[in-house]
């Protein structure tokens, strides 16, 4: 049996009874089941009987391994009974006296409740984008840049070459001087094929350790094609108006996809903060540790472990900053999920099978493996809460759709 004590909040205490002939059931098969595997001195592996094996372990640690096992099988069926979606729990009180069964309280910090801002009022901040013809001017000069050809050029190497060399380790190659590191650039500047160089090394103080002995084998220059007809055509463009006006199309087609992200952010940040929520502590904490774990795993991609760069933080005295905001910003993503959950609730968004397929087939392909393969990886619980973060995503679209 299980009941409602009190309820404040996100905060619900819950008594839960086991009936004194459940309790000696339970306690009976656990007193067998560790007869199988305690080893008692004059009998043979699982054949003690069970007085002895009590008398040997000890009937109080027995209860106490009893109490552990009736509380996880008969908390989760307890909760259900009573409606609730527990984030966290903890036993509070608990008691077992022979013939009279097992009692014990839990506090539970239950899913909050979300209660959604009058949001069909809203009225977003955000700027329409204008193409402009120097953007498309831009536009169509990367174009240039990305179907420009690197010709070998006798001179000494300029800003924008790109520069070959060899070391004295024998490796041979190309070295971008527009994306190359400031002491790499300065060092190849104005220097021209067969020039041998020593290029520093720096170490992450920005200090030099040692120099490379370097040669130039050969200096390459990017050779931009003509802004004419001819280009314009090798980009399946009639003509170089043509190509204009379709760059002018596809910069205004970006601009009013970034112009609807832009307002879903905008309504999807007002609408956290002002949602009316009681967020339960677990909930902002199990968001930490997911923050934590991304950056663990962005500095481990640099060759940083997180131990050192929070010793790091701390001895600059700025490790209590570092924990405030990523409290802050654990909260915020708390409030952003269940304000997106909440809306798709309010809303609810339909997906036709045909459109779902479809969406899947887009991200098995970002991932790079058959559909197959992503639902195998993905799993039926996966796919679930994947299907449950696309329809949040549609409500979000929908709800921004119908402001004016």
């Amino acid at each position: 049996m299980a009941e409602i004590l009190e309820r404040s909040g996100y905060l619900v205490k819950v008594r839960v009874e086991v009936p004194a002939e459940e309790v000696q059931r339970r306690y009976e098969a656990l007193l067998k089941d560790v007869a199988k595997r305690v080893r008692i001195p004059g009998f043979r592996p699982g054949k003690a009987p069970l007085k002895v094996v009590e008398a040997r372990l000890g009937r109080e640690e027995l209860l106490e391994d009893l109490k552990e096992q009736l509380v996880e099988t008969t908390y989760p069926e307890a909760v259900r009974e009573l409606g609730l979606l527990p984030v966290a729990a903890r036993v509070v009180e608990q008691e077992l006296r022979e013939g009279e069964g097992f009692r014990y309280v839990a506090e539970v910090e239950n899913y909050p409740e979300v209660k959604l801002p009058d949001w069909r009022s809203f009225e977003l901040e955000v700027q329409a984008p204008e193409v402009t013809e120097e953007m498309v001017d831009r536009a169509l000069e990367e174009l240039r840049h990305r179907y420009a050809e690197l010709s070998p050029v006798e001179r000494e190497a300029q800003e924008g070459d790109h520069v070959f060399v060899r070391t004295e380790e024998g490796a041979e190659f190309p070295i971008d001087l527009a994306k190359a590191l400031p002491h790499v650039r300065e060092a190849l500047l104005g220097k021209k094929a067969g020039d041998v160089v020593m290029v520093p090394v720096l170490n992450e103080q920005g200090e030099k350790v040692r120099e490379v002995r370097t040669e130039v084998l050969e200096v390459k220059a990017l050779q931009l094609p003509e802004l004419d007809e001819e280009f314009a055509k090798t980009l399946e463009a009639e003509s170089l108006e043509d190509l204009r006006s379709k760059v002018r199309e596809s910069l205004k087609r970006q601009a009013e996809q970034e112009y609807q992200e832009a307002r879903e952010r905008a309504f999807l940040e007002r609408l956290a903060e002002e949602l009316e929520a009681e967020i339960p502590p677990s909930m902002q904490e199990a968001e930490e540790r997911h923050l934590l774990e991304h950056l663990a795993e962005d500095l481990a991609a640099r060759g940083v472990s997180l131990e050192a760069y929070l010793k790091a933080l701390e001895e600059k005295g700025e490790f209590e900053k570092f924990r405030e905001e990523l409290k802050q910003e654990a909260l915020k993503r708390v409030r952003r999920s269940l304000a997106k959950e909440r809306l798709a609730e309010e809303l609810k968004p339909e997906v036709s099978e045909e459109e779902w397929q479809a969406y899947l087939q887009a991200v098995a392909r970002s991932y790079g493996v058959s559909l197959q393969e992503l639902r195998r990886e993905f799993g039926e619980r996966g796919l679930a809460r994947l299907k449950a973060a696309y329809l949040q995503d549609k409500a979000l679209k929908e709800a921004v759709a119908k402001l004016l």
